[in-house]
């Protein structure tokens, strides 16, 4: 199984990978959007961690556009934004896992 991170913060992004490869999972950083749509899409044993708040196409987006694919890897949300403000962008579609910023290890891990 591969991990993709879509993270703009470049300190969440790598100490994310850093720990995720250190459990042994194969992980690619992305620092937007557009970047991961021009790779190959990720299967259904992948895992794409999404940040909402990414610079031009935004998360919300990004996770639309994964939910598209016929094959449709696990995602997982994290923002340090307010729960009514990520369904307010989710506009009434259902709402993926949503990890809170800061991270730890037991709220990430349970969900891999």
């Amino acid at each position: 199984m591969a991990i993709y991170i879509l993270e703009d913060d470049p300190g969440v992004s790598d100490s994310l990978s850093v720990f995720l490869e250190q459990l042994g999972y194969d992980v690619t950083v992305f620092a937007d959007a557009e970047s991961f749509f021009r790779r190959e899409p990720p299967t259904e044993t992948d895992t794409v961690i999404v940040d909402l708040g990414l610079p031009g196409i935004k998360g919300t987006e990004a996770i639309r556009w994964i939910n598209g694919l016929v094959t449709r890897p696990k995602v997982l949300v994290i923002s340090g934004q307010p729960r009514n403000e990520i369904e307010r962008q989710f506009n009434g579609t259902e709402v993926p896992v949503v990890l809170r910023k800061p991270l730890t290890e037991a709220s990430l891990v349970p969900w891999l």
